[in-house]
């Protein structure tokens, strides 16, 4: 997607791209970071921020979900937290119930050698407290958020708990992207033999803001199987779990591995 700030315009865009999937099934979907709105006024995320399940929003990719039965993890869009906000992730079954959240742990507090130049996402954003993995016909689903990239530790932990696919939303700049995306999405698969499904915006928003794209597909051996470079679009491929099992077979790191990520306070 390239999304602007008008959310009725982005899901227009959205519901064509949709009815351009092909039809094998089950069916696991991923929407870039801010699917619905972005690229205008700062404020106007809190202007459209809902409560969890509750909201003209989330009806409306529930209904997608079941009108064309898939999975879908609906990027990530604002929800309301006590008097704060969190960027969140949401997964909707095709029966077009909500089966996950996953509130963005870590924050883009960064400055880029670019147009907008600072970046301080914590200013409008509550952080996340909790990593998600939740099973699916397709697999364990872990669920990250753009910046998450950054830190292996998380995705290590999504591999512990049982992870085949790591889904990531994503809204990279052009400078970030350019310098690192590719490496870090690669290393994320490899590090923990999972399928990454990295959906980018791609393109210059209503802003100015460039956003890098190169939305792709990376499969457990770390191979590039499918890439969109910018612009609105859809890729796809078919699952090889048999690949993937034979990929932890045959390198079994996990079983390997002598240092282990864990959450929060051990009891």
């Amino acid at each position: 997607m390239v999304s602007g700030p008008i959310p009725a315009d982005n899901f227009a865009r959205l519901v064509v791209l949709l009815s351009k999937l092909p039809e094998h099934r089950p069916q696991l979907v991923v929407l870039p970071e801010n699917v619905l709105c972005f690229g205008g006024d700062p404020q106007a995320l809190q202007t459209i921020a809902e409560s969890p399940n509750d909201g003209p929003i989330q009806r409306q990719l529930a209904a997608l979900a079941k009108q064309f039965q898939f999975w879908l993890v609906a990027g990530s869009f604002p929800l309301r937290a006590d008097d704060q906000v969190t960027a969140s992730s949401l997964l909707f079954s095709p029966a077009g119930e909500t089966i996950a959240k996953y509130d963005k742990i870590h924050l883009f507090d960064v400055d880029v050698d670019d147009a907008t130049g600072r970046y301080r996402e914590s200013d409008q954003y509550l952080h996340g407290a909790t990593p998600t993995v939740v099973p699916t016909p397709l697999g364990n689903l872990g669920m990250a958020v753009c910046y998450d990239l950054r830190f292996p530790e998380q995705f290590r932990w999504m591999r512990q708990q049982g992870a085949d696919v790591i889904s990531l939303p994503a809204a990279f700049t052009q400078v970030t992207g350019e310098a690192h995306w590719h490496t870090l999405i690669r290393a994320r698969a490899i590090e923990n033999q999972c399928y990454l499904v990295a959906a980018d915006q791609g393109g210059v928003h209503a802003d100015g803001r460039e956003t890098f794209g190169h939305s792709m597909i990376v499969d457990p051996w770390g191979e590039v199987v499918a890439e969109l470079e910018k612009g609105e679009g859809v890729i796809s491929v078919a699952m090889d779990s048999e690949k993937m099992a034979r990929i932890r077979s045959n390198m079994p790191v996990s079983q390997h591995a002598r240092f282990h990520c864990h959450w929060g306070k051990e009891s």
